[in-house]
């Protein structure tokens, strides 16, 4: 992405509603977290997928493992989100929710409180930074977990949503897919829903969940993150596509992090093509910058050039991503405005 041609994407401004904090660590501050931890003898090749490379999902959620043993205390945690917030501004991206699930460490202190609050003071650093972008936070239930957790989860959710004046605005389901059923957490995600927690959900992201996916999309969700196999062409069904239009939920569409994970044959099949052409919400995300490589200008020029989107419809397809956000009206409006102050100088 270096030519003049590309500068468009990097112009563009954007809304990134699906990124994992500790998955969007770039090589830079890799770089640091293993230099501060030479004992564990981390290497890069251990932290990202680079380009060309492919992984089965269980793949990367060890390379997951890798980044959580380099991120293990307050001083880390501030410096990852900050340079993360940083990174994303410096793409174009104009509005932010990261997703992060409360860690503790037994060895440096750390716990799943102070782990919000570090999340949300590095988010306050940045905008007294003048760092020119909003960001908001989601709290996410690692399904791995089990329900006792997950309860607890919310409980701390609901906490921070009262006390972080706006910035924890919801709640995420995601972990290893394979692992659990959600039925066993819908009680925590009915508890969040009904304290006024929004709710993103990682949803069909591997085949044959049918059933899973059905008693999840019944909530319903606010949004969905992947939902990979939701539709029939895939193994899904059209009455689980039916009830996604029926509730207007948009979708978190991540199309290098899907390749890359192997839930997806090739870019030419992502499921974005499928919603785009039903003219549904469809937010295109990162999912985990750093361990797939990629940043959100990348993504969106991706989808462009694979499906023959027009720069007109590219902005389009930024524009409407603001109505997905979980942030209130009035911040809707201000981004509004803001793409409108915008639109000229990046089509010049």
């Amino acid at each position: 992405m270096d030519n003049e041609a590309d500068v468009f994407y990097r112009e563009l401004p954007k809304v990134e509603l699906h990124a994992h904090l500790n998955g969007s660590v770039s090589v830079r501050t890799m770089e640091k977290l293993i230099s501060r931890k030479p004992h564990l003898n981390v290497e890069h090749s251990m932290t990202a997928i680079g380009k060309g490379q492919r992984r089965t999902l269980d793949e990367c959620f060890q390379v997951f493992k890798v980044i959580h043993q380099l991120v293990d205390t307050e001083e880390d945690i501030l410096m990852v989100a900050t340079d993360v917030i940083r990174e994303f501004a410096a793409d174009g991206v104009r509005y932010l929710e990261l997703r992060s699930t409360p860690r503790e460490g037994i060895n440096t202190g750390l716990t799943k409180k102070r782990y919000v609050e570090t999340v949300i003071n590095a988010i306050q650093q940045c905008k007294n930074e003048g760092v020119d972008i909003d960001v908001r936070f989601l709290v996410a239930i690692d399904r791995r977990n089990g329900t006792e957790v997950a309860m607890e989860t919310v409980k701390l959710a609901e906490e921070f949503l009262l006390s972080s004046d706006g910035l924890v605005v919801g709640l995420d389901l995601s972990g290893d897919p394979k692992v659990g059923h959600a039925k066993d957490l819908l009680p925590a995600l009915h508890k969040a829903k009904n304290c006024g927690l929004k709710l993103s959900l990682h949803l069909s992201e591997v085949p044959a969940q049918q059933e899973e996916s059905d008693l999840l999309l019944n909530l319903p969700p606010d949004r969905i993150g992947h939902g990979t196999f939701l539709h029939p062409e895939v193994g899904g069904s059209q009455s689980l596509v039916d009830k996604v239009l029926k509730n207007n939920i948009p979708l978190e569409l991540c199309l290098t992090s899907n390749i890359k994970g192997q839930t997806v044959p090739c870019y030419s099949k992502h499921h974005f093509k499928y919603w785009y052409q039903l003219g549904h919400p469809s937010v295109i995300c990162t999912d985990d910058k750093g361990v797939f490589c990629t940043d959100l200008s990348q993504e969106y020029q991706l989808a462009a050039t694979t499906f023959g989107l027009s720069r007109e419809a590219v902005w389009k397809l930024s524009q409407q991503a603001i109505d997905c956000i979980f942030a209130p009206e009035t911040m809707k409006k201000q981004l509004k405005q803001k793409w409108t102050d915008l639109q000229h100088q990046v089509f010049q």
